[in-house]
């Protein structure tokens, strides 16, 4: 993975600790398409062990639970929620070293409960964790605790995401459910 990524646009100063940017202890993903997924690169910190110099299960779930969701974000481009999701703990998980967390849409049949995998890999590709999940797209109106100026953010990046050529128009689905 030598070529130039092109990372996505995401929302700035928000507190999520997989992507935000304004959360000082969190992992601040960045995404990138490759091909028909969408992968971040991340090198895990001493403050995210559990036992030493591994990886706590629950870092590892954060990360393919939000390389999951962001794919929807990125491929989809509606609001959902996470209703279900299994992970599977192939190999301890290294902290300090590059590794890459990768997700994608395996079962797009039904637009609203979208099924999707997801993947933890070292630098030579060993899958060294692996996800599958199940989403629900949620309207607009079914998310009344989020705030509208977030809800327009993702608007906005919905309509720059659909410009880089992915099949789904943000209008398909954005304010359905």
């Amino acid at each position: 993975m030598n070529e130039k990524r092109r990372y996505i646009e995401k929302p700035v100063g928000h507190h999520c600790f997989g992507c935000g940017t304004a959360n000082p202890v969190g992992l601040n993903m960045q995404f990138y398409p490759c091909g028909d997924m969408l992968c971040s690169d991340v090198v895990l910190r001493g403050e995210h062990v559990g036992w030493e110099n591994i990886a706590h299960g629950g870092i590892i779930s954060t990360l393919l639970d939000e390389i999951m969701s962001w794919s929807i974000i990125y491929f989809r481009r509606v609001f959902f929620v996470t209703r279900k999701m299994e992970v599977k703990y192939v190999a301890p998980v290294p902290v300090g070293v590059p590794l890459t967390a990768r997700g994608r849409i395996v079962d797009p049949t039904d637009p609203r409960h979208l099924k999707l995998a997801g993947e933890l890999v070292d630098a030579e590709g060993r899958v060294l964790a692996k996800s599958k999940g199940d989403f629900v797209e949620l309207s607009l109106e079914r998310l009344p605790g989020v705030p509208e100026v977030v809800k327009e953010e993702m608007m906005r990046l919905f309509s720059i995401y659909a410009s880089t050529g992915n099949a789904r128009r943000p209008a398909e689905g954005a304010g359905n459910g």
